[in-house]
């Protein structure tokens, strides 16, 4: 395996399909440019003239958009900036907050992260979208699917305030799951 001696920025950004790891190499001798997701090489680059600019690639199951941003700060220094959706990293993660709910949960000693979309009520489970089923019931409606034989559902309740809005909460074998903090 190649040594990454150029590696100048290592992220995490946590999608749906799980958290991806996206590693930045910048010669700035050679102007190469590596872009690793998950440890694959998505973009290699081995000799630019242009030592600024940006790379644009996929990241994840959905395909979703990065660009890191090459800036030149003082002489030889850079900065390195990524962008999710074509928002910063913190705002796309602050965004994506209020759009889904995480669960980390272990069962039968296999970790678990459990998200649901809000917009879509699409359910990923460590990467896959998941066969669910949904149903109304007298408080609000009930998302079903299963994991490794556990019965999950998803309750979404109003929360009976403006501001709050909808509460979702995740239950597993009739024990609810406290949301993770990502």
């Amino acid at each position: 395996l190649e040594k990454m001696t150029d590696l100048v920025a290592v992220w995490e950004v946590a999608l749906s399909d799980g958290v991806h790891k996206i590693e930045f190499e910048h010669g700035t001798t050679s102007g190469k440019r590596v872009v690793y997701v998950d440890g694959k090489v998505e973009i290699r680059k081995d000799w630019m003239f242009k030592l600024v600019g940006k790379e644009t690639f996929p990241v994840g199951a959905g395909k979703t958009k990065a660009t890191i941003n090459i800036d030149a700060v003082s002489g030889f220094a850079y900065e390195y900036t990524l962008e999710i959706d074509g928002k910063s990293l913190k705002k796309y993660m602050e965004n994506r907050s209020k759009t889904t709910n995480t669960w980390i949960l272990i069962l039968g000693g296999t970790d678990y992260r459990i998200v649901l979309e809000k917009d879509t009520m699409d359910v990923w489970c460590n990467g896959q979208k998941m066969e669910t089923a949904g149903e109304f019931v007298e408080d609000g409606t009930e998302t079903h699917f299963s994991v490794d034989d556990h019965s999950c559902c998803i309750k979404a309740v109003s929360s009976g305030k403006r501001k709050e809005g909808i509460i979702h909460t995740l239950i597993v074998d009739d024990r609810e799951i406290p949301e993770a903090v990502e």
